[in-house]
């Protein structure tokens, strides 16, 4: 068997009914891969059922693992404020992660993000596929280069391709751009400035994409 294909999966926890509220009740018991052993808790997608937007990251940050909702940390915050700027209701999108535990490692008394491999992103798929199928989104978005190599294949380079929408049989139309993480990661405040402002250009362009539709 591959290094990297998971011997177990999201799919061996899957509910007989198929709800969102199945499956993230279902997801909390999930041991599809190792990283269930470290994190507090699974982290499942939320928001409208219907959205016509999702949004999909990496993983769930501190916050996010400590509190079960995606998206409500730093990163979260700084994408809720461009979202606004974008003309983008964030209760009529859904968020979600490529992988719905949070890897990390202490550093001190800290927790710090790790990177996913390609087995836990592997093994936990399932999941995301099944938010894929039951919310139906008009636009994917994915949010970093995680989430759009997970999506588009490990040759795909945000730095070259963001702000571009890509043919997918996953949605109509699907977008990548940065990970809001990597905007409150810039040097200094000009910086950070000015990629907020690439970021919620990006976000118009999914707005814009909706209006013609």
């Amino acid at each position: 068997m591959s290094r990297d294909k998971p011997e177990t999966s999201a799919a061996d926890f899957f509910p007989k009914r198929k709800s969102l509220k199945a499956f993230r009740d279902a997801a909390a018991d999930c041991k599809g891969c190792d990283l269930w052993e470290r994190g507090t808790q699974t982290v499942f997608g939320e928001g409208a059922r219907h959205a016509q937007i999702l949004f999909v990251g990496e993983q769930p940050g501190n916050e996010e693992d400590l509190s079960g909702k995606p998206f409500v940390g730093p990163a979260g915050r700084l994408l809720d404020d461009a979202l606004v700027a974008a003309g983008i209701d964030r209760a009529h999108t859904y968020v979600t992660n490529v992988v719905k535990h949070f890897k990390w490692e202490p550093r001190g008394k800290r927790r710090i993000h790790k990177k996913p491999n390609t087995r836990e992103i592997a093994a936990c798929r399932p999941w995301l596929e099944a938010e894929f199928s039951l919310v139906k989104p008009k636009v994917i978005v994915c949010l970093g280069a995680t989430a759009a190599q997970a999506l588009l294949g490990p040759q795909f380079k945000v730095t070259k391709q963001r702000g571009k929408f890509i043919k997918s049989t996953l949605a109509p139309h699907l977008i990548a751009t940065v990970h809001p993480s990597s905007i409150l990661r810039a040097p200094d405040d000009e910086t950070r400035q000015d990629e907020k402002r690439k970021f919620i250009d990006d976000l118009k362009k999914v707005a814009h994409v909706l209006s013609k539709s």
